[in-house]
Parts: C-alpha cells; structure tokens; sequence
C-alpha cells in the first residue's frame, strides 16, 4: 500500500488573500489524499481567531495586541490594494460574484476534511493570544511540531 503524501504550509501572513490561498492550497491537496497541516504562526494566527471578543485576563501589551489585529478569517486585510478597508470589501464582492468561498467557508471546508489546524504556542504567548480566543478544533504546537511534520512532507511552503 502506498503511503500518502503530506503537505506543509506554514500560515506567516495575516492577509486575507494569501491566507486564502493557503487554504485553497490545502484544501486540493488534501482532496487529492494528502495528509495536510497548515501551521500558523505570527499574524497568520488571526485566520484562526474568533469574530467575537473574548473576555480573557490579559496584561497591557496583550490588550494592545488583541486591538490591533482583525478578529477573525473575515476581517483580515489585503496584502495589497487594502485602501482603508475598502479593497477586502472590494474583493469579497468580486468573490460572490463569482461564486468562489470565502476565507471562513475554505477553513470550514479544511476542516470537514480534517487538515491539520496548529497554532503556535510560541506565537500565542508573545502576542497574548489564549486558546478561547482561537476557532475550535486546532491543535497547539511550536516550532518542534512543525518540523516533525514537514521532515516527511514532499511539499513545503511558507506562506
């Protein structure tokens, strides 16, 4: 029996439209029967965080952290043509147009097809993120846990 393939996609990037492509990504792969992680670390946390505020004990950076970044995979910005707001609102609706999903359906979708969600604890702590405040069904890990994953993976991209 042929062993399946795995693929590993560190999630850096906390804009809308290269997480999207993460997950598109994951989501081909793992329709084609790879074994697929998606560990996100740094702003590409904020795909995994929760629209809703959380009240979570937090020290003064922590708050400033949590203010700053968009809460939740819908309030990312654009890497590029942002405009104040406006190109997420912009591209969204070339979006539905079009009839493609957007970023919180394609997390859904990875998940229904049990991709590998981790989130970086290392991250988590410097950023003041805690595990209430993220989507349901990750796992946590660091940079060990990674590695581990991607020793054995015939693709790896950092994203």
């Amino acid at each position: 029996m042929e062993e399946r393939k795995k693929t590993n996609i560190i999630l850096f990037s906390g804009d809308y439209d290269k997480a999207m492509a993460a997950f598109i990504i994951a989501n081909g792969a793992a329709a084609y029967d790879h074994d697929v992680t998606i560990f996100a670390t740094f702003w590409g946390l904020n795909a995994f965080r929760k629209d809703e505020k959380m009240n979570v004990e937090k020290g003064k950076m922590e708050k400033m952290f949590g203010k700053m970044m968009p809460r939740g995979a819908e309030n990312m910005g654009l890497s590029n043509m942002n405009f104040a707001g406006m190109g997420p609102k912009m591209i969204k609706k070339v979006m539905k147009k079009h009839q493609a999903m957007p970023l919180s359906d394609l997390i859904e979708m990875a998940q229904e097809q049990e991709v590998n969600m981790v989130a970086c604890t290392m991250t988590m702590d410097l950023l003041g993120l805690q595990k209430e405040e993220l989507i349901d069904g990750l796992e946590y890990g660091g940079v060990a846990a990674y590695l581990a994953e991607a020793e054995d993976g015939q693709v790896n991209l950092f994203i």
